[in-house]
């Protein structure tokens, strides 16, 4: 599949299910866009990097939590549901999926705090439903969802989620209905065409929901997503984040050569996005996506 590299004028190829094949995939940013801090992009989620463990004083606890992509069949082939998060809250102005934390009475039974691995798990399902009906009035029952990567984002000072992802197929019936409070617009949208308005500088993703739309722009119909992810065993994202000789931010996960070493310019094979403060740059040469 070839697609438009915005803002540079050249055609490059993308996916390919071979673990040797090169996923380089730039996506450019608005050019006037200012960004936060030096070379950080405006969807830099991370905050501060310089822990380097959980256990590091003042790293703080990862918050459980649940988000769902909900997927159907357009005229521009796969859908995703996307909304945008009131702008004064957590994640406030992104485009996201339906999604929060994993709340106490998501669990079953009253010793939920020390819960098990399987118990967190199945309270995450729980979530999943009860957030995808608060969020957006659409209700799917837990059989439904599909597991499909988890992430966790780099230990540091600042409010983290680690967060289960699930898919859910629904159909042309399901009415969208957001409150208009910590939500404030839906769009169902075509995976590609997201990560084209997102080069555009007119959709701002984090890098989570970035690499999950291209993650599904491999895949279609929306059934192939859902049999595509319950044929394989979730992703799992433990997150580091580092700088790179040119000082930009770069999400490294397992199986990059730098990941174990925290360093950004070891060579070797990639599992990175490089953020500067115009572009994401997605390279992978060890995942099958």
């Amino acid at each position: 599949m070839l697609a438009h590299v915005a803002g540079v004028g050249r055609r490059i190829p993308i996916g390919g299910n071979r673990a040797s094949n090169y996923q380089g995939i730039i996506i450019m940013s608005d050019p006037n866009a200012t960004p936060p801090v030096g070379n950080q992009h405006r969807n830099d989620m991370y905050g501060n990097i310089e822990s380097r463990s959980e256990s590091d004083e003042g790293v703080s606890k990862p918050i459980p939590a649940a988000t769902v992509v909900l997927l159907r069949d357009g005229d521009d082939g796969v859908e995703v549901l996307m909304l945008r998060k009131n702008s004064k809250i957590t994640f406030g102005g992104m485009w996201v999926f339906p999604g929060g934390k994993i709340d106490a009475d998501d669990f079953e039974g009253p010793d939920n705090a020390s819960g098990s691995h399987d118990q967190l798990q199945a309270a995450a399902y729980a979530a999943a439903v009860r957030e995808t009906s608060e969020e957006a009035g659409i209700d799917v029952s837990a059989d439904k969802f599909v597991w499909f990567s988890h992430w966790t984002p780099p230990p540091g000072p600042q409010k983290r989620f680690a967060t289960w992802f699930f898919a859910a197929h629904v159909t042309d019936e399901h009415r969208v209905v957001i409150d208009d409070g910590e939500i404030k617009a839906h769009a169902w949208i075509n995976p590609a065409v997201a990560l084209a308005r997102h080069a555009a500088g007119e959709l701002d993703l984090v890098p989570p929901t970035w690499l999950t739309l291209h993650h599904i722009a491999q895949h279609s119909p929306s059934v192939s997503v859902i049999e595509h992810f319950q044929s394989r065993d979730p992703k799992v994202y433990t997150t580091r984040v580092v700088m790179n000789a040119d000082s930009n931010r770069v999400a490294l996960w397992h199986g990059d050569a730098g990941y174990e070493h925290w360093e950004a310019g070891i060579e070797g094979e990639r599992h990175r996005l490089v953020m500067d403060n115009n572009s994401f740059v997605f390279e992978n040469t060890v995942e099958k996506y």
